[in-house]
């Protein structure tokens, strides 16, 4: 393989990459790293933010963004709550349900009134985060253990938490989405040019609608499992969730301008991310350092601007590589 070849490969998979090195050092320095009862916790605690981060992406390929999907998954936590006495299946709609309004709030603003996607999904976030702290009177939202509402959250399926089955779904589907359908494709065109997609008689309204429509079902699908697996609707949590989802999305290689993107690289973003916390708690429990919470914030965003800025280095350098051809 040419060199050219291997710089093309490693700009385009850089995330992957440096995923496997995270792993690969974890599992030589800690112990259990990779046991059952580890890789369970990450996979569980990180669907929500996976699911986030699915939706994320689809808006920033079309050259969008949503601010509001934190709050969202907070509300949609607190109305999962309030319904799930009423059962599993009730409190799951009523959640994904919650998503979805906002979703829709947003693509109307966006779509029809032409408003600015900062500027919409900025007065989403505010008026999804209050609206969370009214029904929830300010106070956690204790759920129905009764009802087996908690299960979505807690038990496993074949081995596995059955909210990373969740996300595995979600992702599969996104992936089958964008890689085979028509409305992929536009997606993609949005991004890259929204008047030339305009003028070629694609549904750019449509698409877009839809977009910010599937984001807000997906953060109210991350407030379901949220309060599912904590046992409460939480209305001051997701707080810097649009934060950790945007940089995920931008690991995987998803242009914040719009038009190229990736639905597998953008997991792998949420794994690195979430894998990087993972491993600074097990440096803390060694004892050599003692980093608090706010250090690691800081570390993980030096991380990321690494793991970003080499990954455009090693783009840039594979496309010259390819027109100097």
């Amino acid at each position: 393989m040419t060199r050219t070849r291997w710089i093309s490969l490693l700009g385009r998979y850089g995330v992957v990459v440096a995923l496997l090195l995270l792993i690969l050092f974890g599992w030589l320095r800690y112990d259990y790293f990779l046991g059952f009862f580890n890789i369970s916790s990450v996979l569980r605690y990180n669907s929500m933010f996976a699911l986030v981060a699915l939706g994320m992406c689809f808006v920033i390929m079309t050259g969008g963004i949503d601010l509001s999907v934190g709050s969202t998954a907070a509300l949609g936590s607190v109305v999962a709550a309030l319904f799930s006495p009423q059962g599993t299946w009730i409190g799951l709609g009523a959640g994904v349900g919650a998503g979805l309004c906002v979703g829709l709030v947003n693509a109307t603003l966006v779509t029809r009134l032409k408003i600015m996607p900062f500027i919409a999904t900025l007065a989403t976030m505010l008026a999804a985060s209050g609206t969370a702290l009214l029904l929830a009177d300010n106070q956690s939202v204790s759920v129905s253990y009764d009802s087996g509402f908690t299960n979505i959250g807690q038990d496993n399926f074949f081995g596995f938490p059955i909210p990373a089955w969740i996300a595995l779904a979600a992702y599969v589907a996104g992936w089958i989405i964008l890689n085979f359908t028509s409305t992929g494709r536009g997606v993609l065109a949005v991004g890259g040019n929204e008047d030339a997609t305009r003028m070629m008689g694609l549904p750019v309204g449509r698409i877009k609608f839809l977009v910010y429509l599937a984001s807000g079902g997906l953060a109210g699908l991350a407030g379901v499992i949220l309060a599912s697996q904590f046992g409460a609707g939480q209305p001051i949590e997701g707080v810097g969730w649009e934060l950790f989802a945007i940089a995920a999305v931008v690991v995987g290689g998803t242009l914040l301008t719009g038009g190229v993107g990736s639905v597998g690289a953008t997991l792998a973003g949420v794994l690195l991310l979430g894998i990087l916390f993972n491993v600074l708690n097990f440096e803390n429990g060694k004892g050599w350092i003692s980093l608090s919470a706010y250090w690691q914030s800081v570390i993980r965003g030096l991380f990321l601007l690494i793991v970003v800025v080499l990954q455009a280095k090693l783009a840039a350098r594979g496309d010259a590589a390819v027109r100097d051809h």
